[in-house]
C-alpha cells in the first residue's frame, strides 16, 4: 500500500495569519512499507477566481434564434512558492517504512489580499504536500489556511467625518399635489469595526395623505465579480447582513428613531491588490409606502476596518501578539480562527465566525484533488466617501 497516511499541521492551530507573517509547521506522514519516489515537495500558492455562466442568443446558419450557455471566468495569482522536503528532480530516492516528520516555513508576502469565499468567486491560500512517483499518479495532500490584511481605518479622515443622507418624495392624488414626505439619516462617521455599535438617527416627517407602513434600515454587503475570459463581464451581488424595521408614520404625522445597528462579526473591506472581486458595505434605509406608490430608498457607503477610529477609549482594540494570530485569555477555538475585537469585556470574533456563518464549515472540492478545508471571506480596500447623500424620488 505504501502511504498510509499524510497530515499538514500549522503551527498556527487556527490557522489564520496577518500578510507578511511567517507560516510554519510539520508534514507528518506513515508508510507501510519502503517507498520510492523522485520528491516530496511542498508547494505555498495564494489565488483567486471568479467564474459564473451567462446566456447567449445565436443565429444559426438557419437562420433560427438558438440559446448558448458561456462560462466566463477570471484567475489572479498572488505568490507561489514550492521547494522539496525530499528528494528533488533527479535519482529515485527510497523512503523507509515507518513515520516521518519535515518542518516547513513560508514568509507570506505583504501584499496580499484576504482570503475571501463568495458564490461566484474567491480568493483562497493553500499548502500542497504532493508525492512525485514515479510512473504513477502522484499522491496530493491539501490544507487550506486564512489571510487577513489589516485595514486602519484612521488612513482615511473622510471615515471619521458624519454623514446625513436626505431623502424627499411629492404624491400625486388626481389633480393635487401632496405636501412631501421627507426622511433625514443622520451617523456619526462612515468607519467601524466588528463589535461596534452604528448609531442611525432618522428624522421622518410625512407632510402627506399616504401612510407610511414602516421604516427598514439594512446593512448590505455589496460583492462585485470581475472576470477576462472570453471576455470582460461584472457581476454585482448584494446579501442583508442585519435588518431593523421600525414603525409605522400616520398620515401628516412625524417621527425621530435613535437606532443603533451593531456591526456583526464581518470582514474588512479591503481585498486590496486584488482585481477580481471588490466588496464594499452600506447602510441601505428603505421607507415602505402604502397603496400603489414606489418606495422612497437610498444608502450612505460603510467601511469596515480592522483597527477603529481614534480617539475611542472604549472602541475595539484588535488581539494580536507575536508572529502569529493569537487568541485572547478565553478558548474559542471552536469558533474557527482567534481574530476578533474585545469589546466591555466581550470577545467579538471576526473573521472565521462570519465565513462558517456565511457558508458554514466550507468542504471545498476541486477538480481531480483531494478534499480541503477553507474558513474564511474578504475583500477590497475602502471607495471615496461623501460626507453628505440626497435622494429625491418624485
Amino acid at each position: 500500500m505504501g502511504l498510509k497516511s499524510c497530515e499538514i499541521i500549522l503551527d498556527n492551530n487556527w490557522g489564520a495569519y496577518y500578510v507578511g507573517q511567517t507560516v510554519t509547521g510539520r508534514v507528518e506522514f506513515d508508510l507501510d512499507s519502503p517507498k520510492k519516489v523522485r520528491g516530496v515537495s511542498i508547494l505555498f500558492k495564494g489565488d483567486a477566481n471568479t467564474s459564473w455562466f451567462i446566456e447567449e442568443t445565436h443565429t444559426s446558419n438557419e437562420g433560427k434564434q438558438e440559446n448558448e450557455q458561456i462560462e466566463v471566468s477570471g484567475h489572479e495569482e498572488y505568490f507561489k512558492i514550492e521547494y522539496y522536503l525530499i528528494g528533488g528532480q533527479g535519482d529515485e530516492v527510497e523512503i523507509p517504512s515507518g513515520h516521518h516528520s519535515y518542518p516547513f516555513t513560508c514568509i507570506l508576502p505583504p501584499t496580499l489580499p484576504s482570503s475571501f469565499e463568495g458564490d461566484f468567486g474567491y480568493v483562497r491560500y493553500i499548502i500542497q504536500v504532493t508525492f512525485d512517483r514515479p510512473w504513477k499518479f502522484d499522491q496530493v495532500t491539501k490544507k487550506a489556511f486564512t489571510i487577513l490584511s489589516p485595514l486602519d481605518l484612521n488612513s482615511n479622515p473622510r471615515l471619521k467625518e458624519p454623514a446625513k443622507l436626505t431623502l424627499e418624495k411629492y404624491f400625486c392624488c388626481f389633480c393635487c399635489k401632496s405636501g412631501p414626505l421627507t426622511c433625514i439619516v443622520s451617523i456619526p462617521r462612515t468607519g467601524f469595526v466588528s463589535g461596534q455599535l452604528l448609531p442611525v438617527v432618522m428624522e421622518v416627517d410625512n407632510i402627506s395623505n399616504i401612510e407610511i407602513t414602516n421604516v427598514q434600515l439594512l446593512l448590505r454587503k455589496i460583492v462585485t465579480y470581475h472576470t477576462q475570459t472570453p471576455r470582460k463581464e461584472i457581476r454585482k451581488d448584494i446579501k442583508v447582513i442585519t435588518e431593523i424595521k421600525v414603525g409605522s408614520i400616520t398620515p401628516h404625522g412625524s417621527n425621530t428613531y435613535n437606532q443603533p445597528i451593531t456591526i456583526p462579526p464581518i470582514p474588512p473591506s479591503n481585498l486590496t491588490n486584488c482585481n477580481l472581486i471588490d466588496l464594499d458595505y452600506e447602510l441601505y434605509v428603505e421607507l415602505n409606502i402604502s397603496g400603489f406608490h414606489t418606495n422612497l430608498s437610498g444608502k450612505v457607503p460603510i467601511t469596515i476596518g480592522t483597527t477603529p477610529l481614534a480617539p475611542a477609549a472604549t472602541a475595539p482594540t484588535p488581539i494580536n501578539t507575536g508572529d502569529t494570530v493569537t487568541p485572547p485569555n478565553k478558548d474559542i477555538s471552536s469558533e474557527g480562527p482567534a481574530m476578533g475585537w474585545l469589546h466591555n469585556g466581550n470577545i467579538y470574533p471576526a473573521l472565521p465566525t462570519f465565513a462558517e456563518s456565511q457558508f458554514g464549515t466550507n468542504s471545498i472540492k476541486e477538480k481531480g484533488d483531494n478534499e480541503y478545508m477553507m474558513f474564511s471571506d474578504n475583500r477590497q480596500q475602502y471607495s471615496p466617501m461623501y460626507p453628505v447623500y440626497s435622494y429625491s424620488n418624485n
